[in-house]
């Protein structure tokens, strides 16, 4: 007996919004499924006060394109971009969170982005290469990488380049010349809106809970305190998964512990 998902009419909003006219043959495939995921995902998830339904659907869908680069789901990047665009990415946003992508997942992982963000913004009618977001120049980007490494960490961050020891030290080198000065240093997101993003690619990758440690803590440095980010956090969960929200909320309340908050 076929099974009449009992969707409600808030998600039933939601999912117009985000696909227009659009019907998802998982309705006729995947009825209960879809029933419990679109009830959640779409209603639950986006409403539910102090857990991130006061964001706006523009940071919301940043942070969701980021956390699905991070875990690798292309098909649901691609999916879900459109309706990223629908929600007031724009263009060069969505560019911008793969391009820096690279800097934390690799070509490897970030490879497959990239080909879906163009396949997907061509077919929309965006002309390609979009307008150039650089502001460092092969000559600069050292010193422009400092400067953003300063204001993402701190002003102790201002010599890490030159405190690698070893036959390692080159890291600390490419770590400010190519991670902040090639990718940072753009434009398009603002540099408090980078730092979520790096803490969503971070988050979803898994295993790098030092790091978004750090991250977290940059970003309440820049302003996007803990409450902020555990609503960013909230709204990954149908996206990422509990364990890794979870394991994401234990470095944020270890950040904020860390920082006296």
């Amino acid at each position: 007996m076929a099974h009449n998902p009992a969707i409600s009419e808030a998600a039933k909003a939601y999912h117009e919004k985000m696909f227009p006219g659009y019907v998802s043959d998982f309705l006729r495939t995947d009825p209960e499924f879809i029933e419990r995921f679109d009830n959640f995902a779409f209603d639950e998830v986006v409403n539910t006060e102090g857990a991130g339904g006061d964001l706006d659907g523009r940071t919301r869908f940043l942070a969701i394109l980021a956390a699905l680069a991070g875990c690798q789901g292309v098909d649901e990047f691609r999916a879900l971009l459109p309706a990223a665009l629908n929600f007031g990415v724009t263009p060069v946003e969505a560019k911008e969170i793969v391009y820096q992508a690279v800097a934390y997942l690799g070509i490897g992982r970030s490879f497959p982005f990239l080909k879906a963000a163009n396949e997907v913004l061509e077919a929309r009618g965006v002309e390609l290469p979009l307008e150039g977001q650089a502001t460092t120049t092969m000559d600069t980007r050292l010193a422009g990488g400092i400067e953003a490494q300063v204001a993402v960490m701190g002003e102790g961050m201002r010599d890490f380049w030159k405190a690698g020891e070893g036959d390692a030290a080159h890291i600390n080198v490419w770590l400010t010349d190519n991670c902040f000065g090639d990718w940072c240093t753009r434009g398009g997101l603002a540099l408090p809106e980078r730092e979520m993003v790096a803490f969503c690619l971070l988050a979803a990758q898994g295993g790098c809970e030092p790091q978004l440690a750090s991250h977290a803590a940059a970003n309440m440095r820049l302003g996007n305190d803990r409450a902020f980010l555990v609503k960013v956090v909230s709204q990954l969960v149908p996206y990422l998964g509990y364990p890794r929200c979870l394991n994401a909320l234990r470095c944020v309340d270890e950040a904020a512990a860390a920082r006296g908050e």
